[in-house]
């Protein structure tokens, strides 16, 4: 098969530049366009350069349009505002869309699931084996645990995350409230301070630390009576992430239309 020619979306960020560097390393893949928020001061810069790597010829640019043309994929690490504003063209394009923003909201989500009736998308809210592992092992300690256990998500990310609680604590919690039979938008506590009276049965707490360089940090602690179990998982560097969008991209080419997850992406089933 044909090198898979991929876009990377934030290609002046942080998560765009590791994207940028390991589609070089990686064989069967290559970056064919950059983009970018029409009002960065990146517009015209080389990507490869932004990455430490030599000149490679592609100019960042916000005309996801003309760049999308001669491509198949698109990897999305953004803010949702841009992944929703990608979601149509992408789809129109009939490019493989690959999203790991954050901080998507429901009516979000309903946009993306729109296009998947056409178009091969594969979101997920950290793209790492061993979350999506964890997730699954999460799910089967609620279903297990008898509704005495408490469940709370912890989680910590550098400072300059801007949304909170993390994708991967949403989806932790998530997976908890299935593994519980429970709708998560029910029975969800966030941002306890002050007087707040007991813990109401039933409910899954978040907590969200910020500091430092930490590039992800969760702990799911099922909390019964006189014991606890605590199930973590601890990201070193961020490249972990840009290697399973990669992956999940090199994965869905060439599949029929509809919305992924890393666990199709890797085969884990149920627990």
């Amino acid at each position: 098969m044909a090198e898979m020619r991929l876009i990377v979306a934030g290609a002046g960020g942080r998560m765009g530049r590791t994207l940028t560097r390991l589609i070089s390393e990686t064989k069967g893949a290559m970056v064919v366009g950059a983009l970018e928020a029409p009002t960065s001061e990146l517009l015209g810069k080389d990507a490869g350069v932004l990455a430490g790597l030599p000149a490679n010829g592609i100019k960042l640019s916000a005309d996801l349009w003309a760049m999308s043309e001669q491509a198949d994929g698109i990897l999305d690490f953004t803010v949702p505002a841009a992944t929703i504003a990608n979601v149509a063209i992408a789809a129109e394009r009939g490019l493989v869309h690959v999203v790991g923003t954050t901080g998507l909201s429901v009516s979000d989500d309903a946009v993306i699931k729109s296009v998947t009736d056409r178009a091969v998308v594969v979101k997920s809210g950290n793209m790492s084996l061993g979350v999506n592992l964890l997730a699954a092992l999460v799910k089967r300690a609620a279903r297990s645990l008898d509704p005495s256990f408490d469940v709370e998500v912890l989680e910590m990310h550098h400072k300059a995350k801007v949304d909170a609680p993390s994708g991967t604590a949403l989806m932790l919690g998530q997976a908890a409230a299935e593994g519980r039979g429970i709708a998560l938008e029910t029975h969800s506590a966030r941002g306890r301070d002050g007087l707040t009276g007991e813990r109401r049965d039933g409910d899954i707490g978040f907590a969200s630390l910020r500091g430092g360089t930490a590039a992800g940090d969760h702990s799911v602690i099922f909390a019964g009576p006189h014991e606890r179990l605590i199930l973590s998982h601890h990201a070193e560097d961020r490249v972990l992430f840009a290697h399973g969008a990669l992956k999940a991209a090199l994965w869905a080419q060439g599949k029929g239309p509809g919305l992924y997850s890393m666990f199709d992406v890797l085969g884990i089933g149920e627990l």
